[in-house]
């Protein structure tokens, strides 16, 4: 479940869209992208196997995202410091760890967004209501692709759909992304695993 939370991280995908007229270019979309510093927002997760998750998102780029998953998952995904934790509060395990390079949610949370960089964008598409955009990091195809929607203008992200390298899709709604800023320990890990170990031994 855990793995599938993980997974499930990586899509966004919309209730509804706005009719629009045009097609946003590259150059729009990463300037876009590049303006979204510190946000939050809700989400609804569609998972591979048909369930759906919700929580909340926080943003804060470069490099970091947090998605607190709501009861019955109580799950935790944290990117900061160049890794992914994944924290299942429920089990009290201890998290897992895997290198943000090696998830193409990086592409979206590096210190500057270039989606014309040669080779990251694999597909660029008009579906005659939002501009989709598929994109990977050209150094690293096996580790998947991320598929992102947007509508415009101003363009707003209405869609990700993240791709793992086995074909295994997930997607995540989002709520409107509203401007916040967080304290940097939202971000960290230890005090996290600090909570977890309090609780085991509460629990003992």
């Amino acid at each position: 479940m855990v793995r599938t939370l993980f997974l499930a991280l990586l899509a966004v995908t919309t209730l509804s869209l706005p009719a629009q007229a045009q097609k946003l270019s590259l150059n729009q979309i990463s300037a876009y992208l590049n303006t979204l510093k510190s946000v939050e927002g809700t989400f609804t997760q569609i998972n591979g196997d048909g369930t759906i998750s919700t929580g909340q998102i926080m943003i804060k780029r470069p490099g970091k995202v947090r998605f607190d998953y709501n009861p019955p998952e109580r799950a935790l995904v944290l990117a900061t410091a160049g890794s992914v934790y994944i924290l299942d509060r429920k089990l009290g395990a201890e998290p897992e760890a895997y290198p943000l390079n090696r998830t193409p949610l990086s592409i979206i949370l590096a210190r500057n967004v270039n989606l014309s960089q040669a080779g990251m964008v694999t597909g660029h598409s008009y579906d005659g209501t939002a501009t989709i955009v598929t994109a990977q990091d050209p150094k690293r195809p096996e580790y998947g692709q991320i598929k992102l929607k947007f509508t415009g203008a101003p363009a707003q992200l209405r869609q990700w759909v993240i791709v793992d390298g086995d074909g295994g899709e997930t997607t995540v709604i989002l709520g409107e992304l509203d401007n916040k800023q967080f304290p940097i320990s939202l971000f960290r890990i230890e005090p996290e695993i600090a909570k977890l170990n309090r609780h085991r031994k509460q629990d003992d």
